[in-house]
């Protein structure tokens, strides 16, 4: 091998270092994924490339990307990206490696009880359904990736899953590879979901405590979810058998809790947080969502603030808190009323994302950025 080509094939692999996977979100060469490089005197570099398993539906994503890393090298003519698949023996080495557990120990094995665990996990709860917890957990973790960090997402609202239709991947169903399950992204989020499990879209799920139980088990123990920085878990509302599970399998996790302006709403969203105190958890704090609508007065044209579900619900619930747990629980955000929350949920385009200004945006990216150095400072302590 001459000079010349040996330098093309190190710009080459030093190239395909920077590529990741998109769903392991590592560099293929780490993962073992480049099979091999080929490069001709006449500068035609043939790159072989080992999927996971055979149809990955992001594949064309991931020849976009070496496509790419490669286009700028200098030497290069011609460039022929060739796919092929891992063995069995492959693919159970490489997630062995990746878990660090063979897949008979998964089962029982929670990576973020790990002692070297960096996670922070966080669980978003309410007293009662339709205080928007879901809304405001997924415009979360898209506000939270939007900051830079690595965040995954847990619908662990098993009845009421929302969650992948407001991120539009409601169709999408997440591949399983070497009894691992990998989630499927958006936003830069990680998101996994028992609606991405079901055989259709109107199935019904009508599990037991012990189901329930399991079920989130599996999420935890089965699911790749790689390194991240926060894992939210999107609770179901109420203080039944999932809010248990979740405190017994994810012992250090952090609860938020969310509510409405209305007394009804706070006096429920009291008990979320009481149970999580009760079963050793930490309330870092309190969201109250729709706490007003901003228009114009039909008279004047001055801006106003209607407050259509009554006041002073957060407040509440953050003074009851902090006098039954005997340390401060604050009002960390006021969400107000926007339609575009409401359509982005709909649409799945969260409203953290949108160009125009939001009221609501702004509130939800100043809650991200709050919970980020309350991380930091916890971690420095």
């Amino acid at each position: 091998m001459n000079r010349v080509v040996s330098a093309v094939r190190a710009a080459v692999l030093a190239a395909l270092a920077t590529v990741e996977d998109p769903e392991l979100r590592r560099p293929i060469t780490e993962l073992n994924m480049v099979d091999s490089v080929a490069v001709s005197d006449t500068g035609r570099v043939q790159v072989r490339i080992l999927l996971t398993v055979a149809g990955c539906p992001l594949r064309d994503v991931l020849e976009q990307r070496i496509g790419d890393a490669l286009a700028q090298i200098a030497g290069v003519s011609e460039l022929r990206v060739e796919i092929g698949v891992m063995s069995d023996e492959q693919r159970d080495t490489l997630f062995t490696r990746l878990r660090g557990t063979s897949s008979d120990e998964r089962a029982t094995n929670n990576p973020f009880n790990a002692p070297d665990c960096a996670t922070t996990v966080l669980a978003v709860a309410s007293g009662k359904g339709g205080v928007g917890k879901s809304s405001v957990t997924v415009n979360l973790a898209v506000a939270l990736s939007r900051l830079g960090f690595r965040v995954g997402l847990l619908d662990a609202d098993i009845y009421g899953h929302s969650v992948p239709d407001m991120l539009a991947i409601g169709d999408q169903q997440p591949n399983v590879v070497s009894g691992v399950i990998m989630p499927v992204s958006a936003y830069g989020v990680t998101v996994m979901s028992i609606a991405m499990m079901k055989e259709s879209r109107s199935q019904v799920i009508a599990w037991r405590g012990p189901m329930l139980d399991r079920a989130l088990q599996q999420f935890l123990s089965d699911v790749y979810w790689g390194e991240l920085d926060y894992l939210l878990v999107d609770l179901p509302p109420g203080t039944g058998d999932v809010a248990m599970s979740v405190a017994q399998l994810l012992p250090s996790s952090k609860v938020l809790v969310v509510t409405t302006p209305q007394v009804a709403a706070a006096e429920v969203a009291e008990r979320a947080g009481t149970m999580a105190f009760m079963l050793k958890q930490d309330v870092i704090g309190v969201v109250e969502n729709m706490s007003w609508l901003e228009t114009n007065c039909q008279h004047c044209g001055a801006a106003q603030r209607v407050n259509v579900f009554g006041s002073g619900g957060g407040s509440a619930v953050t003074r009851a808190l902090s006098e039954r747990f005997g340390h401060d629980v604050p009002l960390l955000a006021q969400i107000p009323i926007d339609e575009g929350l409401r359509a982005g949920g709909d649409t799945g385009s969260p409203i953290v994302l949108a160009d125009a200004p939001h009221p609501a945006a702004a509130a939800l990216m100043t809650l991200a950025a709050h919970i980020a150095t309350w991380r930091q400072a916890l971690q420095n302590r």
